[in-house]
């Protein structure tokens, strides 16, 4: 037998302390927390590196892939998810037509967006919308659907008439009175009379899920992780203890139950959140003792979320959605809707739509993520993500307890307070581009003009009802302020030109480059036009320059050692001519302005107010 030897014996081991000290060392002075620690909007501390000795005290590690907890995953030994497009019904043949043929181009999930509440629906509509359709070969999916309607009706007659056999159906029915309730402000307890009748209709279907717990409605009104989770697992459970006061068991209720996540662009912590989710929900379904651990199971459906998508620069979005598929399918998605990426403003293009199945595709076909479960397990940094994820929503969970379950807490106030708060953080992060949107408030597409787009895009969602009871949640999308103010540039240059803003690049040439691109970055944000120099030696030099282009602003670029020599200069000179902007917050700036020199960009702006500003000065 060959000997085995340890090859690295030689060196020491190292504890995190003492890698921490020796990163101090090389930040020569600078404080590592304040420079490496990430502290993140559900008020977590990550740290830049994690090793073995960080997994000692988790709790989360016990189980393997499809076992109790179900931390790892339901599945055993495969990753699969289905691929799901949804597709607005307004013509059942029209949509039937463009279901065969998605599905002739990757896609085996559907998702059927129906009229709404106030339609009946009989066989023969349920026949014309599946016709060609095998049911037992996908995964078929409906919303817009009202509960009391008798569509569920039809479809079990419609299955029963073409022999399919019910425990090979797949999919679901969106019934979420709860997520209504949280959108419109008014909440019906009766629900729980309707829900009960659709689980006993569909006792003979375990894979067809008729509760759906919205939890994507948090994170696309701009909650944090933690409180999409811990919001999501208190209506889950206020569903739970409807059900079992009608009558119904924790093993006929907790299979029939599907959570609906969006997926951000935070990679690593998305799948955490996802593990985190089955992990919770596993220990809440033991606590009504059901029949077996297989009934812990907590069955997630997700999509690509709203919320950080951007109707400038769309094609971004691309990236977005594909790094959010990544991390979804990693945490364990049963099925999973990449959102089109322009559907931020239109009706989803033909391009987009391939785009996005192909996005999921990609993934399964080239990139193999469906042969291994839990490719995370183990990570040292996500297994104490999970950890922490866990911790936060379950203390919110209990706080919502406490407050006598969703529902209560709902018409309280406290949920919508809760995310509220967390929004407006966020908002004031991008507005400050602390949280960055590229193409929106950084590296903006400089030459993109949309002058056409309709108010509502910059508009949050609003679907309270008129006799709502409490208030509510409204997704909206975290740039639309700084959409809505390009917009404002674009339609204003429709009618009287784009205003310029001309960089004055003088001096230190490192600094000066610098402070040009940041300026130019700065203003392109809000639609202007911006033109940049290679730099003047003079001021009459660059003046002559400024007057040869009629800018609306000048932005003066150079070292905080040469303001006090330079900008003075400018500012008299083209005074009367421009707005005169100073690039950077140096230290003579109380001297500055005492000579008129008022304006300045620099890294700790408000950018969104300050372009909103500029705005005003320039009559927008």
């Amino acid at each position: 037998m060959a000997k085995r030897e340890n090859l690295f014996s030689e060196f020491a081991p190292n504890t995190m302390q003492e890698w921490v000290d020796k990163v101090t060392v090389d930040l020569k002075g600078a404080d590592f927390n304040k420079k490496l620690v990430w502290r993140t909007n559900e008020g977590f501390n990550v740290q830049p590196m994690y090793r073995l000795e960080n997994m000692a005290e988790l709790k989360n590690l016990q189980g393997y892939p499809g076992e109790y907890p179900f931390v790892r995953g339901n599945k055993k030994d495969n990753n699969s998810w289905y691929v799901r497009q949804n597709i607005a019904v307004t013509d059942y043949a029209a949509a039937n037509q463009k279901a065969l043929d998605v599905l002739n181009r990757g896609v085996d999930s559907l998702g059927f967006v129906m009229a709404g509440c106030g339609t009946s629906y009989t066989k023969a509509d349920v026949e014309a919308l599946l016709n060609g359709i095998c049911l037992e070969c996908i995964e078929v999916n409906f919303e817009g659907v009202c509960a009391k309607s008798n569509f569920l009706e039809s479809f079990i007659e419609y299955v029963a008439e073409k022999g399919y056999a019910p425990e090979k159906i797949n999919g679901g029915i969106k019934f979420d009175p709860i997520g209504k309730a949280t959108l419109k402000g008014k909440f019906n307890p009766e629900c729980a009379n309707v829900l009960k009748a659709a689980i006993e209709k569909t006792a003979a279907y375990p894979n067809f899920k008729v509760v759906e717990v919205g939890g994507h409605i948090f994170n696309n009104s701009g909650s944090s992780v933690v409180q999409e989770l811990g919001f999501a697992l208190a209506a889950g459970v206020e569903y739970l203890d409807l059900l079992t006061d009608a009558g119904l068991s924790i093993d006929q209720i907790a299979p029939k139950v599907r959570f609906h996540f969006a997926t951000g662009s935070k990679y690593f912590m998305e799948i955490a959140k996802l593990r985190a989710a089955r992990y919770l929900w596993a220990q809440i379904v033991k606590g009504y003792n059901p029949c077996c651990d297989c009934k812990c199971m907590m069955h997630i459906y997700s999509e690509t979320s709203k919320w950080n998508k951007s109707a400038y620069d769309p094609n971004v979005n691309m990236l977005r959605t594909q790094t959010e598929a990544m991390s979804a399918v990693l945490g364990g998605v049963e099925s999973y809707l990449v959102n089109p990426f322009d559907c931020a403003y239109q009706t989803p293009s033909e391009l987009a739509e391939r785009v996005a199945r192909n996005q999921q595709l990609l993934l399964k076909e080239e990139s193999h993520f469906e042969k291994v479960a839990d490719v995370a397990g183990g990570s040292y940094y996500i297994e104490e993500l999970t950890e922490m994820i866990s911790e936060g929503a379950w203390k919110l969970f209990l706080q919502v307890q406490e407050e006598g379950g969703y529902v209560a807490a709902l018409k309280s106030g406290f949920v919508q307070a809760a995310v509220t708060e967390t929004a407006k953080a966020r908002d004031l992060a991008i507005a400050q581009r602390k949280e960055s949107y590229v193409g929106v408030n950084q590296f903006p597409n400089f030459n993109e003009v949309i002058a056409n787009l309709p108010e509502e895009v910059f508009q949050a969602e609003n679907c309270t009802v008129e006799d709502a009871e409490f208030e509510t949640l409204k997704p909206y999308r975290g740039v639309m302020a700084f959409e809505a103010m390009r917009n404002k540039t674009d339609k204003y240059a429709a009618e009287n030109g784009r205003p310029l803003v001309y960089m004055f690049p003088m001096g230190n040439l490192a600094m000066r480059k610098a402070r040009a691109q940041f300026a130019c970055n700065f203003f392109a944000c809000a639609g202007f036009e911006v033109k940049d120099n290679n730099g003047f030696a003079t001021v009459e030099e660059g003046v002559q320059a400024c007057l040869a282009e009629n800018p609306a602003i000048v932005v003066v670029c150079s070292s905080d050692d040469e303001y006090a020599g330079i900008a003075p200069e400018v500012y008299e000179a083209l005074k009367d001519k421009a707005i005169i902007v100073v690039a950077g917050n140096p230290e003579c700036r109380a001297e500055l302005e005492a000579k008129g020199l008022t304006n300045y960009i620099h890294v700790k702006n408000n950018v969104l107010e300050e372009l909103k500003g500029y705005q005003q000065k320039l009559g927008i």
